[in-house]
């Protein structure tokens, strides 16, 4: 038996150095993770791994980074209005809505999307499309840590520069050139509304030019538009 007890212990050895280099490995891409994070409250977003998908794909990526004063303050409503429009009131995460979309999944309606544009944002950064719980658990911690971090500002920044709209197309620079022919800085209100109503689904929603379910979407998002404007629920970006 004492012997057998001293193979075991022997046999315990590799393992838990094993274990405690693997534990230290993570810490260090935890710290690492953290700091490039915290790096980005003042650099861009360089790219994301949908970017390099899309390259993969072949198809034609084009991105031009731009800072928020050089976006149209009625995409930034348009955002809000499609998207959060509780962007500013939450800490990251809409609990709210949460709350609000388990319980229509819980009377088997339609479900309702709980996603906040701070965790599209940390999502569209650091992680990939598609669900799964560590994806999903990542994305809820990054979108508590960038909003308290970067600020509402910084995150609607950063969002814009790294959004898709289809066809290669991310960022709001890049698709106003694309889908208009004009700077961000120079969307109308229609334009902003079109382009916010295809983010659900950029590759099948298209903007030029519109199918009537997107025509009439973007009619009513710049009408909400207006309202995030004069009710000054974008006022923490703006």
């Amino acid at each position: 038996m004492a012997k057998d007890t001293g193979m075991s212990q022997s046999s315990r050895g590799p393992v838990l150095r094993w274990t405690l280099r693997i534990l230290k490995i993570l810490a260090a891409l935890f710290v690492l993770v953290h700091l490039y994070t915290l790096a980005l409250k003042w650099a861009p977003v360089p790219g994301t791994i949908l970017m390099g998908q899309r390259i993969i794909e072949g198809e034609d990526f084009r991105r031009v980074i731009v800072p928020l004063e050089e976006i149209s303050p009625n995409l930034v409503y348009a955002v809000i209005a499609a998207e959060d429009a509780r962007f500013c009131e939450h800490d990251g995460i809409d609990f709210e809505a949460v709350g609000q979309a388990l319980e229509e999944r819980r009377r088997g309606r339609s479900q309702r999307g709980a996603s906040t544009i701070t965790q599209q944002t940390a999502k569209n950064t650091f992680f990939w499309n598609g669900g799964g719980f560590v994806r999903k658990g990542g994305e809820a911690w990054f979108a508590i840590f960038i909003d308290g971090i970067w600020g509402k500002r910084r995150v609607m920044e950063q969002y814009l520069n790294t959004i898709e709209w289809g066809d290669g197309i991310f960022g709001a620079e890049a698709a106003a050139r694309v889908r208009f022919g004009k700077h961000a800085s120079e969307l109308t209100e229609r334009e902003a509304a079109l382009l916010a109503a295809v983010l659900p689904n950029p590759h099948e929603w298209r903007v030029d030019p519109p199918g009537n379910y997107v025509s009439g979407r973007a009619g009513t998002l710049q009408s909400r538009l207006r309202v995030v404007a004069n009710d000054g629920l974008a006022n923490c970006v703006l």
